[in-house]
């Protein structure tokens, strides 16, 4: 069955990916058109974590910010299936980052990188960035698809990048291995989402709400020494990206506790709060904000 699946999706998505961007960017349109006035997916969901960020805002400027959301989510959907055929010269071209060197600069130090991503703007074309002259093999640390063939498929566009994509349930062992084996890497890790109440070990005010926060990328980063870095990406035009690497730290061991995580959740928030309408507001980010600490729990 899944075979089947896979199989009758894939010809279509393929035709989507070679459209000229104007009648690409047409079928996003209609897409946006199914998305949020015919089945409404996650409305409710979205006006509720609209209402509870920003209570200071009048309901016209929340309905606005969701229409600009769910139009840019439908965007960056299609350009997921555009990332099936297309080429480098034009990844590269709309997905650009403004300053390459600071990874050029830590190669030349022999340091493994962890970047530090959230579901703000785009993430999909970050693979852009070893187009750059960049030597260091880049992995992205992802959920399984539970469909092997769509698994499969997404692991083939990363690697037609010279990307490679990691398990979240084998990152640990692998970048322990990389390392061990002296074999530098870039980490792409996106940090901001919930994670299960049970496994709710550090809190934190995210966007003036308190919530429980991964604290895995800093912890790798901290257990290897690596070079710490935030990729901020502003949507410049439809499909079209600009990307900085902010640094964090050269070295994770030498800053306090929490303080890799802290500045990266304050980037981001940064970036939510200039442009909401780029942030992914169909997660439940805030689902446990009424649930009391756990004991143990600690407030970062």
């Amino acid at each position: 069955m899944q075979a089947l699946v896979f199989w009758l999706v894939y010809p279509v998505l393929w035709i989507i990916s070679i459209l000229p961007f104007r009648i690409f960017y047409a079928v996003s349109d209609f897409v946006y058109f199914l998305v949020y006035y015919i089945t409404g997916y996650r409305k409710k969901v979205v006006t509720e974590n609209l209402k509870l960020v920003f209570p200071e805002k009048t309901d016209k400027e929340l309905f606005l910010i969701r229409k600009k959301f769910y139009a840019h989510m439908c965007d960056m959907f299609l350009e997921m299936i555009k990332s099936l055929s297309i080429s480098n010269k034009e990844l590269k071209k709309r997905f650009v980052f403004t300053n390459p060197e600071e990874i050029l600069r830590l190669q030349e130090k022999n340091k493994s990188i962890v970047l530090m991503c959230g579901h703000y703007a785009s993430y999909e074309w970050m693979i852009a960035l070893q187009l750059y002259g960049i030597k260091i093999k880049a992995y992205g640390i992802y959920k399984k698809i539970k469909n092997p063939y769509f698994n499969k498929l997404v692991k083939d566009i990363r690697g037609k990048f010279n990307g490679e994509l990691i398990p979240t349930s084998k990152a640990t062992m692998t970048i322990t291995k990389h390392e061990k084996e002296n074999r530098r890497g870039i980490y792409a890790m996106i940090a901001d989402q919930s994670p299960k109440l049970a496994r709710s070990k550090y809190w934190a005010d995210f966007m003036d709400i308190k919530a429980p926060v991964f604290t895995g990328s800093e912890k790798l980063a901290r257990e290897f020494n690596m070079a710490v870095i935030y990729l901020n990406v502003e949507k410049a035009a439809r499909g079209h990206y600009v990307a900085t690497l902010i640094n964090i730290t050269d070295a994770a061991k030498k800053e306090p506790p929490h303080k890799i995580t802290r500045t990266y959740l304050d980037l981001l928030e940064k970036q939510i709060k200039r442009r909401p309408e780029f942030y992914l507001w169909t997660h439940k980010r805030w689902k446990h904000r009424n649930t009391p600490i756990p004991k143990g729990s600690k407030i970062i």
